[in-house]
């Protein structure tokens, strides 16, 4: 039973001030005690009842959630993920922004939690991907749940060799490279023409940034492969990024890419599936004449 629940949205925008609010009094409606990340709670305090609390960091907070509702649109999405890391608690998404793959609540709010609230729902056990090697240089966690990319950081293009498992794949002269999970595979690596893996497939899909060599595409490599990777080129340095995070490195550091041990938990609210989500985002199917 989901007693203790806590909504995390870091747009500053009205729209998602609103939401906030409508999913707040639903769930408050339905007796279910409700925390706030310290952002959003600052922004609405005034149309807050006292019985609601805040936190800076669920992850550390002693009082653990049941649920996390993040509110906002997919970029809020990952950035929820380093409010819960390995804690197990699953997260679903509301949608105030535009494409919304992971906040896929949207039109009927009230429904969709009164059906949560009511059992009626799945658990998407989602894979990540991990920057293990340098560590830490992404500030809490080095986990994403899209992608990790490598770019160039000026005009001038990158080379790149990757490593699966100590085995020689390829070097990549190009302007960089898409490491995606199932979930990223429709987020950058479908901008370059990579494929699209349902959410629970383990697979890791490398995709190129305007490879200098026409001939080479993305592959997609097993979920347990451990990747190495050396960067060099004519500039200083290049630009690494962890789903909405991003450093710049010195050339010839070497990185090492895996998967971690645990997964993201997110909800799936009965009468959806990742099928139609394809349909109503992609706009497959529909004719552009009507």
């Amino acid at each position: 039973m989901i007693k203790k629940v806590a909504i995390f949205g870091s747009d500053n925008g009205r729209v998602t001030s609103d939401y906030a609010i409508q999913l707040l009094n639903v769930l408050l409606g339905h007796g279910v005690e409700v925390l706030l990340n310290k952002t959003l709670f600052d922004r609405i305090a005034a149309e807050l009842p006292a019985s609601v609390k805040s936190f800076s960091n669920l992850y550390h907070n002693r009082e653990r959630a049941d649920m996390v509702f993040s509110v906002g649109g997919d970029g809020t999405f990952l950035e929820t993920i380093t409010q819960v890391r390995d804690s197990g608690i699953p997260v679903a998404g509301v949608n105030a922004g535009r494409l919304g793959f992971l906040a896929n609540i949207h039109d009927d709010i009230e429904g969709s939690i009164t059906r949560i609230l009511n059992g009626r729902y799945s658990i998407i056990e989602r894979y990540l991907i991990e920057l293990l090697e340098p560590p830490g240089i992404m500030g809490k966690t080095n986990v994403a749940l899209n992608d990790i990319t490598i770019q160039k950081a000026d005009l001038n293009m990158i080379r790149i060799k990757v490593f699966v498992d100590d085995l020689y794949l390829n070097t990549y002269w190009a302007d960089g490279l898409i490491l995606s999970t199932a979930t990223g595979s429709t987020a950058y690596n479908l901008s370059t023409g990579g494929p699209i893996l349902s959410p629970g497939d383990d697979s890791i899909i490398i995709s190129p940034l305007s490879p200098h060599n026409l001939t080479v595409r993305p592959i997609v490599l097993p979920g347990n492969s451990h990747l190495k990777l050396v960067v060099e080129g004519r500039s200083p340095e290049y630009l690494v990024t962890c789903d909405f995070r991003s450093v710049r490195l010195p050339f010839y550091r070497e990185l090492e890419i895996v998967q971690p041990a645990y997964r993201l938990n997110t909800v799936n609210v009965e009468g959806q599936d990742f099928f139609n989500t394809l349909r109503e985002k992609l706009m497959w199917g529909a004719d552009p004449r009507n």
